[in-house]
């Protein structure tokens, strides 16, 4: 019997053993819990074998900011195939399945994930798109270097669900200037809250808040936990702030914990101020985790959907085996102000992947590093650097909430 691609039209509880299969760590009752609320199952696609589900990917309804403004983006999650059915193209009908449903639908013309194995999505035209630091601060290297109006921020501790709204409601707003970041409804806002979604709860505190004030405003947020181990430390999940005072100052708390040896975040912008504040650049031992994978669902829409740090006018090549309709040449005329992105026939200035168009649509890595690397052919001189420029954001990507 074939395997049947479809969308998804039962319960939560009948996804729980495929998923516990799939990733074969099994989540607690309280992650699934967590997931459920997210869960869009109208999103659902899975794969059936003689009645049994076999395979299974969803998708979130995004808006995340692009440069120069947001679009809608199709969020890619709880991808998984039984292990009793590797091997047999089903991931790859249920990928082609879901961006073929997106494309259909017409409103998101990017996709959107986070890998647990990142070599499997690029074969499905994903590319890497943004990336972060994991870092571990010793208390002994916690020294920040002088920041004018530190003092003059107040930093109080709160209950966090008391003060979810109002920080959720700075933290989208910030979301606005960093492309990467798609906006928190109040699912999200809890979600991001879930004490369950950060490692084992039994040796941690609940989440817990901090605001930054100047003259009884909110200037800024943290979201971290403590872990009392064989080595205890402050576990940051979230800082945001809206000026570099209220930033360090809110590091400066997270860095001087009672009892605790160090701070710790698996999740910081790699482009962080902290990273040049702290006086021992040595200190936090970053370590550069992949984070975004990006894939053009619908090209011409994606590349007018976005701004461009200059002029720009060329004939862009696409080569993309796996959604035929974005294969072929697309003239690209933006600016600053917008740009249009149009089907043609006059000759290529570059040609590259799928993916790796992916990669730079938001505007890391550089179009031209991917050149040097063989990744992007240029047919007209000077094309690649200009493009290059064009495609170049003031800000680094980053996703600071997973999915």
């Amino acid at each position: 019997m074939a395997i049947e691609i479809g969308r998804f039209t039962g319960e939560w509880d009948e996804l729980l053993e495929l998923l516990d299969m799939a990733f074969s760590s099994p989540w607690t009752d309280a992650q699934y819990e967590s997931e459920r609320k997210i869960w869009e199952r109208e999103r659902s696609t899975v794969a059936i074998d003689d009645g049994q589900l076999v395979g299974h990917t969803g998708t979130f309804s995004h808006r995340m900011a692009v440069p120069g403004g947001q679009l809608p983006v199709a969020g890619v999650t709880m991808v998984g195939v039984r292990a009793t059915h590797r091997r047999r193209g089903i991931l790859r009908d249920l990928m082609r399945s879901q961006l073929t449903d997106i494309h259909e639908a017409g409103t998101e013309p990017l996709a959107a994930l986070t890998a647990s194995e990142p070599v499997i999505y690029p074969r499905f035209g994903y590319g890497l798109a943004a990336d972060h630091q994991e870092i571990a601060v010793p208390k002994v290297s916690r020294t920040l270097r002088p920041v004018d109006g530190i003092d003059d921020v107040r930093i109080r501790y709160v209950d966090v669900r008391e003060s979810l709204a109002r920080c959720g409601e700075l933290r989208n707003k910030l979301a606005l200037e960093r492309p990467g970041m798609f906006q928190h409804d109040e699912r999200w806002q809890e979600y991001t809250i879930s004490d369950n979604l950060t490692g084992n709860p039994a040796n941690a505190s609940k989440v817990r808040c901090v605001l930054a004030e100047r003259d009884g405003e909110l200037t800024g947020f943290a979201h971290y936990r403590t872990k009392r181990a064989e080595k205890g430390y402050v576990d940051v999940h979230r800082v945001h702030a809206v000026d570099i005072a209220s930033h360090a100052a809110l590091w400066r708390y997270l860095l001087e914990p009672d009892l605790l040896s160090e701070t710790r975040s698996e999740m910081l912008a790699s482009d962080d101020p902290l990273l040049d504040l702290l006086l021992d650049p040595r200190a936090p031992s970053p370590i550069t985790r992949d984070g975004l994978w990006v894939r053009p669902v619908d090209v011409g829409t994606a590349l007018a959907g976005r701004t461009y740090a200059r002029d720009v006018d060329v004939v862009i090549e696409v080569i993309d085996d796996f959604l035929p309709w974005n294969a072929g040449r697309w003239h690209l005329d933006g600016g600053p102000d917008g740009a249009s992105c149009e089907s043609t026939t006059r000759d290529a200035d570059l040609t590259l992947h799928v993916r790796d168009l992916g990669a730079v649509y938001l505007g890391r890595p550089s179009l031209a590093r991917l050149g040097r690397a063989g990744l992007v052919e240029e047919h007209t001189a000077g094309a690649l650097s200009t493009t290059a420029e064009a495609f170049s954001t003031s800000r680094l990507p980053f996703l600071d909430t997973g999915f």
